[in-house]
């Protein structure tokens, strides 16, 4: 059985939960004290994959890069971002502003990783009401960009979606291009 290792990234406002997001799928954890991300924080979670290529199982050594989500950080993400297979685009359903950066959040991972992948995450959903999420999950849609591969919702607090998001996405990064 292969083992590869692939970066992913974490891109959103600040206080969105992407730190949350991968406490949940890496330590199965959730605190909902907030500690702000300053620069990057990288977490290490090993997958088991089926091989594309193959009939055998693939390990995957996802490396997920927590960036900070300030908006004074926005000059040096792009370095962060580089080598990057993937993203997932995180915001606050709460917060209607980070739902307005989404597409800002996508086209600059985008712009420096053309063949990368990402995912939409709509974060926070436990604290919504199920029509507006439905409402939220309807407008927030990026058909236009083809290496977007869907909006999902998710709660770091429940664990609602998280793992989907991540094992979806890393499926697509170890697709031959």
């Amino acid at each position: 059985m292969s083992t590869i290792s692939k970066k992913m990234c974490m891109i959103g406002d600040f206080g969105v939960g992407k730190t949350s997001l991968i406490c949940r799928f890496v330590d199965r954890s959730f605190s909902d004290q907030y500690l702000s991300t300053v620069g990057v924080k990288i977490s290490r979670k090993m997958l088991e994959l089926s091989n594309p290529n193959q009939q055998d199982q693939l390990n995957l050594q996802v490396l997920i890069w927590d960036i900070e989500g300030s908006t004074k950080f926005k000059a040096i993400a792009p370095s962060y971002l580089q080598g990057s297979k993937g993203a997932l685009i995180v915001a606050d359903v709460t917060r209607p502003e980070t739902l307005s950066n989404l597409s800002q959040h996508i086209k600059l991972f985008l712009s420096v990783n053309p063949k990368g992948y990402a995912i939409v995450a709509l974060n926070k959903a436990d604290l919504v009401e199920p029509e507006k999420l439905a409402k939220l999950l309807e407008i927030y849609q990026f058909p236009e960009q083809n290496r977007v591969l869907g909006v999902q919702a998710t709660s770091a607090k429940l664990g609602d979606g998280v793992d989907q998001i991540f094992h979806k996405l890393a499926h697509s990064m170890v697709q031959p291009e």
